[in-house]
């Protein structure tokens, strides 16, 4: 291994060792795996992420009899976002369920989804995504640097948590918001007037507790499930990216498999995708009713607010459009130009 895995549990590490030695595959003569292959998160249990990988184990059981199965590390147990993908591409860890955005400084052409503003409707995200010619070139970019892309879930939009009442374009200019440390992230919200603030998610509800940053921006489902809500007196519905999560398995572990225990993990992804988001449509709704008894405002940007966020983006696309392939842009942006 070229990674020491150190957050690897004794027993996850045991499991994956003797799948290293004894081959990934290797069954005993009843035809049932002998060790459970490891699917690792860095995410808490309690999320769309696992849900979505929890799913997916529960479906290639199923689906091969018990013949198959996969064992889920949720919480970083295997490592976190980096981690697990450069474990992944060396092979050790199949499977990993995660947000795109980590995956940029592997495969530069999935800042693609870094694109803001493209789409104001999930389902019309989960439409673009799911059409074959866009999933034919994202594909190859996930190929390329050693993955196969199973599918995407997501967890809806990333909205914007604050404690200044936001109505207009000129209420963002100033306020200190924590974003990931993402260079098209960041450019977004200069573009908007605020100051991006990149900082460890681990600190982001002491930040907004101590008034270090005073604002954030997330998916409903992270907001609520960490609770920063409860030092927020506003969520606006900036609706700027959708928050999506990939299901990969190592391309060099799937080659490794025979047809029939391929076509059995990509019938299982399937059918935990799908899974996946009507449990994310569902949560949303109840975490938005969560803020809501919590008196935490919602708001709703009006038109003219929204088409000049949509304008102040395009300085983004073209950022991207200069590194990312310019089919797979259109590829992508085809619902939205319909």
């Amino acid at each position: 291994m070229k990674h020491p895995l150190k957050k690897i549990t004794a027993l996850a590490l045991s499991g994956i060792l003797s799948l290293s030695l004894a081959g990934c595959g290797t069954q005993a003569s009843t035809g049932t795996q002998r060790y459970a292959w490891p699917l690792g998160t860095s995410s808490p249990e309690d999320t769309v992420t696992q849900i979505y990988a929890e799913k997916f184990a529960q479906e290639v059981s199923r689906l091969s009899q018990g013949k198959m199965k996969i064992q889920v590390y949720p919480n970083s147990v295997l490592g976190g976002d980096r981690e697990l993908l450069e474990s992944q591409k060396d092979g050790d860890i199949p499977f990993v369920v995660q947000n795109t955005a980590p995956q940029v400084t592997f495969m530069p052409d999935i800042a693609v989804f870094d694109m803001p503003r493209v789409y104001n409707d999930i389902n019309l995200v989960r439409t673009a995504i799911d059409d074959p010619e866009f999933m034919e070139k994202i594909q190859k970019v996930y190929n390329e640097g050693g993955y196969e892309l199973l599918g995407y879930a997501d967890q809806g939009f990333r909205v914007m948590s604050t404690n200044k009442k936001i109505t207009s374009i000129d209420d963002f200019k100033g306020q200190k918001i924590r974003t990931m440390e993402n260079s098209y992230h960041m450019m977004f919200w200069k573009q908007l007037g605020a100051s991006p603030t990149p900082m460890t998610f681990s600190e982001v509800y002491i930040g907004l507790q101590q008034g270090t940053i005073d604002a954030q921006e997330n998916p409903y489902e992270v907001i609520v499930s960490n609770k920063l809500y409860e030092q927020q007196d506003y969520i606006v519905e900036t609706n700027h990216l959708p928050h999506l999560i990939s299901l990969t398995v190592s391309s060099e572990f799937m080659k490794s498999l025979p047809k029939n225990q391929q076509k059995i993990i990509r019938q299982a992804a399937q059918i935990a995708k799908e899974y996946a988001r009507k449990q994310s449509d569902q949560r949303i709704a109840s975490r938005i009713q969560t803020i809501k008894d919590s008196g935490t405002q919602i708001i709703t940007l009006d038109m003219a607010t929204q088409a000049e966020m949509d304008t102040r983006s395009e300085k983004v696309y073209e950022a991207i459009e200069k590194q990312v392939d310019a089919s797979l842009v259109r590829a992508y942006m085809k619902e939205a130009n319909q």
